[in-house]
């Protein structure tokens, strides 16, 4: 089956979607595990970090062969992963190391689809504003996600975290099927000689220095990590932090707690396309820093809202996720399009490559910093966890006004 080519756009949606099922299990589970194992809140964090700790592991290798190969086919052995890793937490992962294993394996996975998928649709869309169709990918993070907490909560609720991750491995497998009869190869092969990645092609230094030397692509790049670092940790806690404002305040949500957390989530897809929309008009980098403080702002009101009434927690969860996505697609887009032609995949590698060593660091850093507050059950210990997490976005924005991002150059 052919289509137009903004006819892919549709389809790697709905693959990304499905890839992206996976994304919360763990989160959703965190709670449980944590008691079934007797885990620590750093090493509950070390878990979820894990699967980002996989992540940047795979992609160098998925990048670099983006530039050689059609990421089609990196596309299809990274839904094989994701799989494979869901399916190793579901039937052999019984404590804190063989979690590493199998959520690194995960993460590792989502490397092989995430960027790749970008690639498929930049390879194939030949017309219209390019930007536009990265700002709907991006954004459609937040509807898998969205998704995978609830579809997670689901099965945990009817039957228990095993059945978590073995069932929401078809969502990966899904992907696969996807792009695999609906997603046509590339006319022309990419790279007609032998396929060699040598350790400079997965860690391109001379074209990454070249990538930072230009200080509008820098800045994005800088700014997607501190993007990440608050996103992931957000996200791999909030299940864990409802948890806890259920418990301090006494009075229950009027939807299961993972529920909310997945409906919460969506709100980050229009907030993702609108954000690029504004930030075309007012400019990408005073848009990009707005968001930032603003999020700041809001993360430590969500997290000093425990003991209140839920409707306070709720609207203060909801505003902290729009803010926290209001510039992920403006982040993505701008380092694509302001990066050099020639370096544009390596740019696109390193974006990815920092960017989710913030989501390594975010989580390990949140729990690390509740166990040296306080614990779970102290209100003001996660007044401290999310303070460790919005900072980066400050003090990117303090150091980025400061060297001129903003006012020298022109969007």
């Amino acid at each position: 089956m052919r289509f137009r080519s903004t006819g892919y756009t549709p389809l790697m949606l709905l693959a990304q979607t499905c890839a992206l099922l996976g994304f919360a299990c763990y989160a959703v589970v965190l709670t449980p595990l944590q008691e079934e194992w007797h885990l620590s809140n750093l090493q509950s964090g070390l878990i979820a970090s894990a699967f980002f700790f996989g992540y940047m592991l795979a992609v160098p290798v998925a990048t670099a062969l983006t530039d050689r190969v059609d990421a089609r086919k990196v596309y299809l052995f990274g839904g094989i992963c994701a799989s494979a890793g869901l399916l190793g937490m579901s039937f052999f992962a019984y404590n804190f190391w063989t979690a590493i294993l199998f959520m690194a394996l995960n993460g590792a996975g989502l490397a092989g689809t995430y960027m790749p998928g970008l690639k498929i649709l930049s390879d194939r869309i030949q017309s219209g504003e390019l930007t536009r169709h990265i700002a709907f990918y991006t954004a459609f993070f937040g509807i898998g996600t969205g998704f995978s907490y609830l579809c997670s909560g689901w099965i945990l609720n009817a039957m228990g975290w095993h059945y978590v991750f073995g069932l929401i491995a078809f969502g990966p497998l899904a992907a696969f099927l996807i792009v695999l009869f609906f997603i046509p190869p590339l006319e022309h092969e990419k790279w007609t000689g032998p396929l060699q990645i040598r350790l400079r092609d997965l860690f391109p230094i001379d074209k990454w220095r070249l990538v930072l030397q230009d200080k509008k692509a820098a800045g994005f790049i800088f700014g997607y990590t501190a993007h990440t670092l608050e996103l992931f940790a957000s996200r791999s806690w909030i299940v864990a932090f409802f948890a806890f404002c259920v418990a301090s305040s006494g009075e229950s949500f009027f939807l299961a707690i993972t529920t909310l957390a997945g409906v919460i989530n969506f709100f980050g897809v229009p907030a993702s396309i609108l954000g690029n929309e504004i930030a075309l008009r007012i400019g990408r980098q005073k848009w990009v820093c707005i968001v930032m403080l603003t999020s700041a702002i809001l993360g430590i009101a969500l997290a000093s809202s425990t003991g209140h009434s839920w409707w306070l927690i709720l609207t203060l969860a909801v505003a902290h996720a729009i803010f926290i996505m209001a510039d992920s697609a403006t982040l993505t887009a701008g380092l694509v399009i302001s990066a050099q032609e020639n370096i544009k995949g390596a740019a696109m590698g390193l974006h990815s490559l920092m960017g989710f060593g913030g989501g390594l660091l975010g989580p390990a850093i949140f729990g690390f910093v509740l166990d040296i507050a306080g614990s779970r059950s102290n209100a003001s210990a996660w007044v401290w966890a999310y303070a460790a997490i919005v900072i980066w976005g400050v003090l990117f924005v303090l150091y980025e006004r400061r060297s001129g991002w903003v006012e020298k150059i022109r969007s």
